[in-house]
């Protein structure tokens, strides 16, 4: 059985990552499975853990670290935030192209690793907004966060749009259609690819 594709997907907060990529978890051509990060940040009112991360302490966080157990991590805002080894190895093992939703820190570190190991079943996707202002204003109208954690996650975006070169696509959500079809289109190519 051929390995399953790793999907680096990145871009700044409030950009519209989810929003493209998780209609594609029914889409069967694409054969996608996704990887639940781990967190050492505050649960919000509408997750659940194991769903959208798995939620644990500082301190289990670090010891996974210090195990190794963890393909990367970064710290974000004062909070872990990572990818376990294991869980992915697991999914790729089993033939599903899966699917790494991390910021720019930790896609950098997945990147560059693959890149050493020699694994050629990867593919890197950067979501870049429109323009800053249209990053800011969707930040704003979420509704769950203060203004100083908006100016920072914008100083965070900053670099992180910087960091956009080092990835092999770049998605322009101007549109969720349009930015979800290319992601599509992207994903298609690149497994086709990886399947011969």
């Amino acid at each position: 059985m051929k390995k399953g594709l790793l999907i680096i997907l990145s871009g700044p907060s409030g950009v519209g990552k989810h929003t493209l990529w998780l209609p594609l978890l029914k889409d069967k051509t694409v054969n996608l499975g996704y990887s639940i990060s781990m967190t050492t940040r505050s649960k919000r009112f509408d997750e659940e853990n194991g769903r959208e991360y798995f939620f644990v302490s500082h301190d289990e966080f670090e010891k996974a670290i210090k195990n190794n157990q963890m393909l990367e991590y970064a710290q974000y805002c004062g909070n872990y935030y990572g990818t376990p080894k294991e869980y992915v190895d697991n999914l790729r093992n089993k033939g599903i192209n899966v699917l790494l939703e991390i910021d720019a820190q930790g896609g950098l570190q997945l990147i560059k690793n693959a890149k050493k190991n020699d694994d050629k079943a990867f593919v890197s996707v950067f979501i870049l907004p429109p323009s800053l202002a249209d990053l800011i204003k969707r930040l704003s109208t979420r509704g769950t966060e203060t203004e100083e954690k908006i100016a920072s996650r914008v100083k965070i975006a900053k670099w992180e749009i910087d960091q956009a070169h080092h990835y092999e696509y770049k998605v322009v959500n101007h549109s969720i259609d349009s930015a979800r079809n290319e992601l599509r289109d992207i994903l298609l190519n690149e497994i086709k690819e990886n399947g011969k």
